[in-house]
């Protein structure tokens, strides 16, 4: 695993003497403690990518040594208890992390998305317009993706439509605003719109049980029968169990 073994040799390198430097330890300087637990934290991140969360917390919890403020250790740690199912933990990592960087659109967003897990959606929606407000964050559209998402949730329709609408102005390749902007036209009666953005959903993006569903609903308004039957031959395939298919069964 070449970035998992140069990442510890990096570290390894941050830990040994330099007589050079005039110190014991680079550990001893300001610039080597920032570089260390820079490598830790990407030491810790390599492992939670790989699904490895128990190895990720060593040298994340190292990092927290050289600094227990710092903002990226302790978001990385969030991210792990988020991914182990320990949502208390998660929360309080992620208040650590915000605490040190208020208004890192990032951070603000990753905390948004984990508050949308919560299904804690009003609290998401706030998150995420913080981070929105950052007009040169280049994850933009995304945020503004999980905004509609939220708030298709919370009832809001038109902010939602709007919401998704500039997701797609940011970048059109946003393929869950594709399919939510398609869902909305679709509930709406807005047949022709509602396949425009079902069809670019589906050149960028794999089918699942909602959007096969979705598919046989339009077929059938557009009277494309072939295309229809063969989407619901997919949803019975691939989705037999899921509610999906049983509204789609209760529609034929």
């Amino acid at each position: 695993m070449p970035l998992r073994l140069a990442l510890l040799l990096l570290v390894a390198s941050l830990t040994v003497g330099c007589v050079s430097s005039g110190h014991d330890s680079p550990l001893q300087t300001s610039k080597g403690r920032d570089e260390a637990r820079a490598a830790y934290v990407q030491l810790g991140l390599g492992y939670l990518r790989q699904g490895l969360s128990e190895q990720a917390k060593v040298p994340l919890q190292k990092a927290l040594v050289l600094d227990s403020r710092d903002a990226d250790a302790n978001a990385a740690l969030a991210l792990v208890f988020q991914a182990q199912d320990e949502p208390e933990l998660a929360d309080q990592y992620f208040h650590k992390a915000l605490a040190a960087r208020s208004n890192d659109p990032r951070l603000l967003n990753n905390y948004g998305s984990f508050l949308f897990q919560q299904n804690r959606y009003a609290e998401a929606s706030d998150y995420f317009q913080q981070a929105a407000a950052d007009t040169l964050y280049p994850e933009r559209s995304r945020v503004f993706e999980n905004l509609g998402v939220t708030s298709i949730l919370l009832g809001q329709r038109d902010t939602a439509r709007q919401q998704l609408e500039k997701a797609l102005h940011l970048n059109r390749h946003q393929s869950r605003a594709l399919l939510e902007m398609a869902e909305l036209s679709f509930e709406d009666r807005h047949y022709v719109p509602a396949r425009d953005y079902y069809e670019r959903f589906s050149l960028l993006s794999g089918q699942n049980a909602r959007s096969l569903l979705l598919g046989v609903r339009l077929a059938t308004v557009h009277e494309e029968r072939d295309k229809a039957a063969r989407f619901g031959q997919q949803l019975e395939r691939l989705y037999p169990g899921s509610p999906e298919y049983q509204q789609y069964l209760s529609e034929q």
